[in-house]
């Protein structure tokens, strides 16, 4: 039997080590090849999806009228923006990933720490069911029904998640043409969607989600009108959470800084809102054809739609929309969790897994987290948005302090790859202390708030759960000001000897963006090998210190 060790030795990267490999190490020139329309298709694809066109069924049965929960929308997507585009710019100038910026942040070693699978599983039902409308009878039911889902419905997710697995294999700095074909088909698909409801509503028009009225007080406690909006707000900025605080590991494969920037500040906000929007208006229109019926889910729209009417015209749409859906559906997929996962991954245990290995085996463990219980109700939905807030928001507020208040803007990019006290991100053996203690100040006051929300029979005081409603703001500020106050009290003395005597960061970016370049991608590791020494320059700053 091959002892562990051994087989470790045969599953190792050949260019990875502890802290770096190929696809860890700051992105040359001839991979940054993501451009402003690259940057666009990336967020119609991650934005034009079922998830978002859910948001209405999550914020509209709160108790808010159509114009509010647009509202909400709106004002939510505009500041996840903001917190988007602070969060990508350590990526866009540096060229490194969320991982390994964050070694800047915890320390060395303090940053080693499926939904849209089940949902593009849900559209693969749907192109099941155009083919045999009894599809469901046909396939034994053995699993409980309290599970949220049926036999035939975890096949149709097991399908999809292999017809995923190859497009694994694309490398993110050449997923432009895979984003041209996807992201024009989803666009297409949902402009159809909503110009067929529309067109085809009928003189009853649209169904009581458009309702204008409600009985909710508009201010006076965390039940009423003003703390709802705000709760949505924060629901919105949380169901992107993930991805704006980990969009380093795109931003990072920019051309230029501003391609980063203005390809996401647009088509970013524009995008989530209306698909948003469009959901709200679709349901509606379709609401009075399936009886009163509000049907959220566009897949579940169109099973409503094949129940009424399962003729050939009618079952050769609803495959063609299914189809379309599940390009859609691994469009936002692969960048949004798979690759995201394989990069963190990569970064966290490099000497033995690259992105590609990282992000398939993100996909074998995705089953893990239960994603079909997400979509069960708004309301669980929802408490599922608001989670991603009050944990990664206060990780973004760390990142937007360190960056910008503690670092200004300036990294010693050798020194993130250096993993021993020669390297000024080391802090206090490994670990930033600073980073858990502001972290916890940004977390823990919105936990109570949380737990009574997922937990009903838990009753807290209305000012718990008006702070919990408050959760991405607060936690985003609360942690950021307290890390950026600890370096103030507790100077880190390397990190800010550096700071204040280097060159201006520009030049600093510069300076770095030449040095990386001269070291070819399979060289990396060899070149830090062998080059472990610092040189100071004449201004006493370690200028180039490479060790692993």
């Amino acid at each position: 039997m091959m002892k562990p060790s051994s087989l470790l030795k045969r599953i190792e990267i050949p260019s990875g080590s502890q802290w770096i490999n190929e696809d860890v190490r700051p992105v040359e020139s001839d991979r940054r090849t993501w451009t402003f329309l690259t940057f666009h298709n990336f967020w119609l694809l991650i934005n034009c999806n079922i998830a978002t066109f859910l948001t209405g069924s999550a914020l509209i049965p709160l108790g808010l009228v159509w114009w509010q929960a647009i509202i909400t929308i709106v004002i939510g997507n505009v500041i996840a923006t903001v917190a988007l585009i602070l969060s990508s710019l350590g990526g866009a100038y540096y060229h490194i990933g969320f991982p390994v910026f964050n070694r800047a942040v915890w320390g060395m070693w303090g940053s080693q720490y499926g939904f849209q699978s089940w949902v593009g599983g849900e559209c693969i039902y749907l192109i099941l069911l155009a083919w045999d409308p009894k599809y469901e009878q046909r396939i034994p039911n053995a699993i409980p029904a309290e599970t949220g889902m049926t036999s035939a419905q975890f096949l149709s997710y097991f399908i999809f998640c292999i017809i995923s697995l190859p497009t694994l294999w694309i490398q993110p700095y050449r997923l432009e043409n895979f984003f041209y074909f996807a992201s024009s088909i989803t666009l297409v698909f949902f402009l159809v969607l909503l110009i067929w409801a529309l067109a085809t509503m009928g003189p009853e028009g649209f169904g009581d989600t458009l309702n204008s009225g409600t009985a909710i007080p508009l201010s006076g406690g965390p039940n009423s009108i003003m703390w709802l909006m705000i709760y949505g707000i924060m629901s919105t900025i949380g169901s992107i959470a993930a991805g704006i605080m980990n969009q380093n590991d795109y931003a990072r494969l920019a051309r230029r800084p501003r391609d980063a920037i203005w390809g996401q500040i647009f088509a970013f906000p524009f995008y989530s809102t209306f698909t948003s929007v469009l959901g709200i208006l679709v349901t509606a229109a379709t609401q009075k054809r399936l009886g009163g019926e509000a049907v959220w889910n566009p897949p579940m729209l169109f099973v409503r739609l094949l129940e009424k009417d399962n003729t050939p015209g009618t079952r050769a749409a609803i495959f063609f929309a299914g189809m379309a859906l599940a390009i859609s559906q691994i469009g936002s997929n692969l960048p949004g969790n798979a690759l995201a996962g394989g990069i963190d991954l990569a970064s966290t245990f490099p000497r033995y897994l690259n992105i590609r290995r990282g992000a398939y085996l993100v996909a074998i463990l995705s089953p893990v987290v239960n994603p079909w219980r997400l979509v069960n109700t708004a309301t669980t939905f929802l408490t599922v948005l608001s989670s991603y807030s009050v944990f990664l928001a206060p990780m973004t507020g760390l990142m937007t302090a360190s960056y910008l208040m503690v670092n200004k803007r300036k990294l010693n990019i050798d020194d993130l790859y250096c993993g021993d006290s020669r390297s000024i991100y080391w802090y206090t053996r490994g670990a930033n202390w600073r980073a858990p203690v502001a972290w916890l100040a940004g977390a823990v006051p919105c936990l109570p708030g949380f737990v009574a929300a997922v937990n009903t029979s838990v009753k807290v005081p209305d000012g718990v759960t008006e702070l919990y409603y408050c959760n991405y703001l607060y936690g985003f500020v609360a942690s950021g000001l307290v890390y950026a106050a600890l370096h103030r009290v507790f100077p880190a003395r390397a990190v800010d000897e550096f700071v204040h005597r280097s060159a201006a960061a520009k030049e600093l970016q510069h300076n770095f963006e030449n040095r990386w370049e001269r070291i070819a991608p399979a060289q990396s590791l060899g070149a830090m090998e062998h080059g472990a020494h610092s040189i100071r320059s004449n201004k006493g700053v370690k200028s180039a210190i490479t060790c692993v």
